[in-house]
């Protein structure tokens, strides 16, 4: 059989199949009687996939098989023809999908171990109704818990050939990272502290008087306040002290000691001048 005929019956069967088709299942289009040659398949294969290279398809090797599919760069154009709304995943299907197929095969129990919380019983029927995850066995424990695993669907879905051509975890980003980061208007302000009372300490306050004023009114009033102390905790003896010193003596009704000795001794100076004047 020419290999012209051979690579336009494999093409031909790639477009009009709705699902990957293997080597086996395209060798089989042969009748018994006039098979294919030996690699002959093979090689239509690859003369197909050269010819995609300008062009808006490419034929790819899935883990089901065979397909034609879009290119990247024009799907946006091409997705246009799906007017039906595209299905959105919650972030705790996402979560648990992501830990079946990096972590299979693992059971209910240990996703739930590593997420912190109970997976829901919908989430596990979804992607199996999807045909993205199966039941691949029981782990040996009490209780016997199935054990999860991805399918071929699920590698077609997303392109992939083998679980090893997943993206390593280095790669992808973080869980925190895919959150919505709201942006405001405005330059960034410092917080407001909120004092105890519910006061702002950002509000108007009266302004507190200087040191240098709180110097001169201590100087003003005679007392040196010591860092630490209060006014009130001055003893008032010292002022008293000065008060009382400040009253001149003849006010005070009392005599000097002083004084009153120069008298004596004057009187009696005088008193012996008077007696030699006798004599």
């Amino acid at each position: 059989m020419d290999q012209t005929l051979i690579t336009r019956i494999v093409e031909a069967a790639l477009l009009a199949a709705n699902q990957p088709l293997t080597l086996a299942q395209l060798n089989g289009l042969f009748p018994e009687d006039e098979p294919a040659p030996a690699g002959s398949v093979a090689q239509a294969i690859e003369s197909l996939q050269q010819a995609c290279e300008d062009r808006g398809v490419e034929l790819v090797e899935l883990a089901s098989g065979f397909r034609y599919q879009v290119k990247s760069d024009v799907h946006p154009w091409v997705a246009r023809l799906w007017t039906e709304r595209q299905t959105r995943y919650t972030r705790a299907t996402l979560e648990t999908l992501a830990l079946i197929a990096y972590r299979q095969p693992i059971t209910r129990g240990e996703i739930e171990q590593v997420r912190g919380v109970a997976v829901s019983s919908n989430i596990i029927r979804s992607l199996e109704e999807r045909e993205w995850i199966r039941v691949v066995g029981h782990r040996d424990v009490p209780g016997k818990p199935a054990l999860f695993g991805t399918t071929k669907v699920f590698l077609d879905y997303f392109g992939l050939k083998r679980l090893d051509e997943l993206p390593p975890l280095s790669e992808l980003k973080e869980i925190g990272e895919l959150e919505p980061q709201f942006q405001f208007d405005g330059k960034d302000e410092a917080p407001r502290t909120i004092d105890a009372g519910g006061i702002s300490a950002d509000a108007d306050v009266p302004d507190a008087p200087d040191a240098d004023q709180e110097e001169h009114a201590g100087d003003d009033d005679g007392i040196d306040v010591a860092a630490g102390e209060t006014p009130d905790a001055t003893p008032e003896a010292p002022a008293a002290e000065a008060d009382e010193s400040a009253q001149p003596d003849h006010e005070a009704g009392v005599e000097d000691p002083d004084v009153t000795e120069q008298h004596q001794e004057d009187d009696a100076i005088v008193a012996s001048s008077e007696q030699q004047r006798n004599d």
